[in-house]
């Protein structure tokens, strides 16, 4: 039998204050969830509070189907949270709190043991806003295996991030995934000059040794540019409850094709589809079935 894919999610894990509610989210989350979805094994490393919003994290997660082993719990720091206001066409707008249990990440025996095994380490610059965590992330993305796909989510959020963090990250990563208005801000703060997305992309290739460079263009699809082809997606009209988690969405499907070898077109086609149907759903860890799930990378009447 071969083993499922192990797929992190190293960051930050919060709960999201939308208009309509509260849910749990952070990108590291969505991820780790959405990889389950997809059939891998998503494990969340994370940390949150001893307090009550930690406790419902915990007991969310597992409620989704993801191990809490991983997810440190601290003492003196409360669970993160993000106030979410959505725009007219569904995009969210995020303010995160600070400092909160992810901004001190800690390096421990269980994590050391976890990112020696891991096939996938999805992570990104929002969690690595504070020393503390930065360091943990530095520690993890080392100790991995050199045959580990390394995916850096590029998060811009607030002030949360800086080009030295932006290029540690990057000098890590395998693969990057960033939308349009970040790719405009890594490309002046790396001095990249002007250009089309895909001419900016292939130089962000060149200048960090990347794989790949994924651009997501909310309803309008994403662009796909590796060193041999560019492969662009139109996107896939859909009626937007929010647009939380559909790029996590898009990188858990990433991820899950891209591990397996399967071509660019096949993968940008799969992610798209993913990513709309999650922005047809209220928050970003939306229950889905094995059959809705077929009926959704198919094309079917699922993500009407």
């Amino acid at each position: 039998m071969i083993r499922p894919v192990l797929m992190i999610g190293l960051g930050e894990v919060l709960w999201d204050i939308l208009p309509t509610g509260r849910v749990l989210g952070g990108a590291p989350a969505n991820f780790a969830y959405m990889t389950n979805v997809l059939g891998d094994q998503g494990i969340v490393a994370s940390r949150a509070g001893n307090d009550e919003f930690g406790r419902e994290a915990c007991q969310l997660l597992q409620k989704l189907g993801l191990s809490t082993s991983y997810l440190q719990r601290d003492d003196f720091h409360e669970t993160g949270i993000a106030t979410v206001t959505i725009d007219g066409t569904g995009q969210p707008n995020f303010t995160i709190k600070e400092p909160v249990a992810w901004d001190f990440l800690e390096w421990t025996a269980d994590w050391e043991e976890l990112s020696a095994r891991a096939d996938v380490i999805c992570f990104g610059s929002l969690a690595q806003r504070s020393v503390t965590s930065a360091d943990t992330i530095d520690r993890f993305l080392r100790n991995a295996s050199p045959k580990a796909l390394r995916i850096c989510d590029v998060n811009l959020r607030q002030s949360f991030y800086n080009e030295n963090v932006l290029r540690k990250s990057f000098q890590y990563a395998d693969i990057i995934k960033l939308n349009e208005q970040e790719l405009t801000q890594v490309s002046f703060l790396f001095h990249l000059g002007a250009g089309a997305a895909e001419v900016i992309a292939r130089r962000l290739l060149q200048d960090c040794d990347l794989k790949l460079v994924c651009i997501t263009r909310a309803d309008r699809g994403s662009l796909l540019v590796s060193r041999e082809q560019t492969v662009e997606h139109g996107g896939v009209q859909v009626k937007v409850a929010d647009a939380v988690g559909a790029g996590d969405a898009f990188t858990a499907c990433l991820a899950h094709h891209y591990v397996r070898g399967n071509p660019l077109q096949h993968i940008s086609e799969a992610a798209n589809r993913f990513a709309s149907w999650v922005a047809t759903q209220r928050g970003a860890t939306p229950p889905i079935t094995s059959s809705q799930l077929q009926e959704i990378l198919n094309g079917g009447a699922a993500l009407q």
